[in-house]
């Protein structure tokens, strides 16, 4: 028997659209490939393949698999002559069979075969006399009997032993191994669900694996609300979303995946007609499941209560994310009106505003400021640097070096313009001290393009350093971006020690401690000689912050996003590298316009 991992191995060696383009042709649509399914006879191309998530689909007839199932299903093969097949491709060996690993198959089969029996029984009792608390509960739900079907609700009658003896043809330890029956110590075992509202969990295939129970009796407040199955050899909570098997396709057709708080809440939701929905099983949601949910779409919406609980358990989550962070790869996050759930919203405003708040959903990053922001009051100083250290631990966690410094400066701009708001009015308000200037250059234009067109880069830095000596107020907006570069005026270094301090910064103070520190060194040729907008106390305001920005941009940016250019090429990632590309092409446009704009001065 070979182990998941194995699999999973020899999954991610071989390419999948490189073994099926050996039988069918292909087309690179995207990120994906496209062809006419080989399952069914079609005119219209509805077959696509996806390497970086290890599948193909096809939208006519359902066809679905993994490499593996490619050579099974299409080719014939069984499935260890595909294993062995593709293994060799590989360069992997094929392990030496397992009689325990086998063993435990076998084991799974039959345990299978045990929950689709109790299954059965639960069904039937939702239908007898017994079950119409259940049946009562559910009309108040207002969940009709196709709902009912669908999901498969069930019932399990108020006693020790019912299931026990109508599950007679299994042994016990095979009903307590399922989590069905509970083995006490000196004490006769027991069924595990009484009383309760029986919902079935299955696995990826479909397969019931688990079960949840919803007690009906409200008097009962020593007993837990919601009651699942323990960990057993068929279940592991950690490794399952509930509805997974029906939401996956629907959410590879739409894009969209959306996480609530619990099965009811999924169950409400498909309900009402958003069945791209899926749910933890009584745990926060773990890193694995999250790279479940990365592997259907790229960014999945969880969705929760507003409530303290909510924000906590959105946290939760964010924080085992952001190591995990890749291109392209996030979560979104929608916060529900406190007090309500998913089904209490569209009782009362409709299920349009319910897909209006995962249409209008957060980013991770928006939720992680907003967040820190509001955790704690920030009325002192002590208190801003206490948000401003939240904030870099958080980042600290990204494993991304490219997304890691990305949200560092965005969070640290955010921080800025929200711990200094002065600092906005002080810079329109205050001229500053002139630099040494020269009159007007035919050469001017032409020395600013090939700066822009990346030659010259200390020349541009040193205007940078100019630019932010003339305009300190700047230095909050940029300081973070900055910080990052290498080999720069210790001038420089001077000015992001007196930001850090948190000095409100003018140019004659600035000029006055940098001349104390011995570093009052003439202005280098290039920037005395070429009149930047930014390195002028006569350009109007706001053309010289949006010219210093775009020269930022251009020495700073630029080498980020050549990095995260070169990962995405060589990922095959072409829309990440087209919308990185953009924003290269949006800073040299930027410079561009500089150029034209310092020609006129």
């Amino acid at each position: 028997m070979l182990s998941p991992q194995w699999l999973d191995e020899l999954r991610s060696r071989v390419t999948l659209s490189g073994v099926i383009a050996r039988s069918i042709r292909l087309q690179k649509a995207g990120r994906e490939f496209k062809a006419c399914c080989p399952f069914h006879n079609e005119k219209t191309p509805s077959f696509t393949v996806n390497d970086e998530k290890g599948f193909y689909h096809c939208f006519g007839c359902g066809a679905h698999g993994d490499v593996i199932s490619w050579m099974t299903d299409q080719r014939g093969l069984t499935f260890m002559d595909a294993v062995k097949e593709l293994a060799a491709e590989a360069g992997m060996d094929v392990p030496a069979p397992d009689p325990r690993a086998a063993e435990k198959a076998e084991q799974r089969a039959g345990l299978h075969d045990v929950m689709e029996a109790a299954q059965k029984w639960f069904v039937a009792n939702l239908a007898s006399p017994e079950g119409q608390r259940a049946r009562d509960y559910l009309d108040s739900r207002g969940f009709d009997r196709h709902t009912v079907a669908r999901f498969g609700f069930g019932f399990a009658p108020d006693t020790r032993n019912a299931l026990k003896q109508a599950l007679g043809q299994f042994e016990e330890k095979e009903l307590i191994e399922t989590g069905l029956r509970i083995s006490v110590e000196d004490r006769e075992p027991y069924d595990r669900f009484r009383g309760r509202l029986m919902l079935p969990i299955e696995d990826a295939r479909g397969r019931v694996i688990a079960f949840g129970g919803r007690i009906l009796d409200a008097g009962k407040t020593d007993a837990p609300k919601y009651l699942n199955s323990p960990d057993t050899p068929l279940f592991d909570k950690g490794r399952t979303l509930y509805n997974l098997h029906r939401a996956g396709p629907l959410a590879r057709q739409s894009g969209q995946m959306v996480v609530v708080e619990g099965y009811m809440d999924v169950i409400a939701l498909s309900a009402a007609g958003i069945g791209e929905c899926v749910a933890p099983l009584g745990t926060a949601l773990t890193e694995r499941q999250i790279e479940m949910l990365w592997r259907i779409v790229e960014a999945p919406i969880l969705c929760f209560d507003g409530d303290a609980a909510g924000q906590r358990a959105a946290m939760r989550a964010i924080a085992r994310a952001l190591p995990l962070l890749r291109p392209s790869h996030s979560l979104r996050i929608v916060r529900l009106p406190a007090g309500l759930d998913p089904d209490d919203l569209i009782k009362r405003d409709g299920v349009g505003a319910m897909t209006r708040l995962l249409e209008e959903a957060e980013s991770l990053l928006d939720t992680l400021w907003r967040h820190e922001r509001d955790a704690a009051p920030l009325t002192t100083p002590e208190d801003k640097a206490g948000l401003k250290a939240r904030l870099l631990a958080h980042v600290e966690t990204i494993g991304d070096q490219d997304i890691r410094a990305l949200y560092r400066r965005d969070l640290l701009d955010r921080f800025s313009a929200f711990a200094f708001p002065q600092r906005q009015n002080e810079r329109r308000s205050n001229r500053a001290v002139p630099l040494p200037q020269v009159g007007r250059s035919p050469e001017n234009a032409g020395r600013l393009r090939r700066m822009s067109s990346g030659g010259a880069r200390d020349s541009l830095a040193a205007a940078v350093l100019a630019g932010l000596i003339l305009r300190p107020g700047e230095l909050a907006r940029h300081a973070e971006t900055l910080a990052r570069a290498t080999d720069l005026d210790p001038r420089f270094a001077t000015l992001l020690d007196l930001h850090e301090m948190g000095e409100a910064l003018e140019s004659s103070d600035v000029q006055t401690i940098l001349a104390n520190k011995g570093l009052a060194a003439p202005l280098p040729e290039e920037y005395s000689r070429i009149r930047y907008p930014f390195v002028s106390d006569t350009t109007e305001e706001r053309t010289a912050v949006e010219a210093l920005a775009a020269a930022v941009a251009k020495l700073f940016e630029e080498p980020v996003l050549d990095r995260a250019i070169e990962q995405a090429t060589a990922k095959f990632d072409i829309e990440e590298q087209q919308r990185l590309l953009k924003r290269k092409k949006d800073i040299n446009e930027r410079m561009r316009r500089l150029a034209s704009e310092t020609q006129d001065l």
